[in-house]
């Protein structure tokens, strides 16, 4: 079969791979029909690359269709359209059972002292061959895949895997009163479904983003946009009787633009991968410039909840400052399963209120996946999400 594998910083190439088999009597095949590029890929791309090997299968955000069933598959079966969560999880363990399906205690990756194993996500989480392809086998079956409905297009469901959990996770965790303002620092597709989903719970929403395409995206859902410059803290202030938001999330991660530290990645990126490795996990340090916004923009007394991913060992974080304005932070990588069932009404929904369908500015073939890929990077011809279709 094809798929997206990983060759290199910055290099990932469509070949021809094993087809996968079953492993387990509980695991399924699917024939992926859409699987989508994440932002968190794009640490992969670059800035992650020493745990990569070449030839890893990319990709975490992936649905399709049932091909085969192992024997102690009991809630499937060939022919069922399925949505696949990007962390693998049991169902059964402490962790799975008290909702926090991204530490499960069957697959957590103890090697290397991480949390639940992730489709497609280097040796930090497994190295488990990921969604990007024609074909992709899916371990616990009888609790991971998400069974849908037959009919609607895969992009209302599709976002299910990753993205969307994720945002609702974010607002989840900054908890805001009723009528409390959240800033929403990065719109990104997470960043932008953050906003949707506050503004759908009832609050006025501020984003902030340095990219006017991302920006006008979210201002035609009725969020207030911010660009990212030296006035972006008074901005919010003004509009917050100078006290900040009362809950922020940082919808950005390890990559923020204008950090210093976006040098010490690259550098990191391209040492020999053992010594890169050691770098990472031992004095890696991450641009934070959209944590420090989301820590700087939040009221005395507020949330601040944090989506994007890190991966440094050793950030700075002002604590006395965080202390002195009695700051909560939440973050974690998403707990998908623990979601679906607040997530599915909406996503069900005919009137599609988060617009999922419209959130994809490119839908692609599989064979697209290595200028799809510069092209997220790159943020050029305003892309804001890829959907790649292995089908087409």
């Amino acid at each position: 079969m094809r798929a997206v594998t990983w060759q290199g910083r910055r290099d990932v190439a469509v070949r021809e791979v094993a087809e996968p088999e079953l492993i387990e009597p509980d695991d399924v095949i699917i024939e992926v029909t859409s699987a989508a590029i994440c932002g968190s890929d794009l640490h992969l791309y670059e800035v992650l690359g020493p745990f990569m090997d070449p030839g890893d299968i990319l990709g975490h955000e992936a649905m399709g269709t049932v091909l085969e069933a192992g024997p102690a598959v009991e809630e499937l079966q060939p022919g069922d359209r399925v949505v696949v969560p990007f962390n693998i999880s049991c169902g059964t363990c402490w962790m799975c059972r008290h909702g926090l399906q991204s530490q499960c205690e069957t697959t957590q990756v103890r090697e290397h002292g991480t949390g639940a194993a992730l489709f497609g996500y280097s040796r930090l989480y497994g190295s488990v061959p990921g969604g990007q392809a024609e074909r992709l086998r899916v371990p616990f079956a009888n609790y991971g895949p998400i069974k849908v409905d037959p009919e609607p297009p895969d992009e209302r469901f599709l976002y299910l895997s990753d993205i969307l959990p994720t945002a609702w996770q974010a607002i989840a965790y900054a908890d805001p009163d009723p009528q409390a303002t959240v800033a929403v620092i990065g719109l990104g597709p997470v960043g932008q479904l953050a906003s949707r989903i506050a503004r759908h719970l009832g609050h006025p929403v501020i984003g902030v983003d340095p990219v006017p395409h991302r920006r006008d995206v979210a201002a035609a859902h009725g969020i207030e946009v911010l660009d990212l410059d030296s006035h972006t803290i008074s901005a919010i202030l003004d509009r917050t009787e100078g006290r900040g938001a009362d809950a922020t999330v940082d919808a950005v991660g390890m990559e923020a633009h204008g950090s210093p530290a976006k040098l010490a990645h690259r550098m990191v990126g391209a040492l020999p991968d053992a010594v890169g490795r050691k770098v990472m996990t031992t004095a890696g340090v991450d641009a934070l410039g959209g944590l420090t916004l989301a820590l700087e923009t939040a009221r005395r007394g507020g949330t601040v909840s944090v989506s994007g991913v890190y991966g440094g060992k050793t950030d700075p974080l002002p604590l006395m400052d965080l202390f002195d304005r009695q700051l909560q932070i939440r973050m974690g990588q998403c707990n998908v399963r623990r979601w679906v069932d607040d997530l599915m009404p909406l996503v069900s929904d005919p009137a599609d209120p988060l617009d999922l369908e419209g959130l994809a500015s490119h839908r692609l073939p599989l064979d697209a996946a290595p200028d799809a890929y510069q092209m997220f990077q790159e943020k050029t011809d305003d892309c804001l999400k890829v959907v790649l279709k292995p089908g087409a």
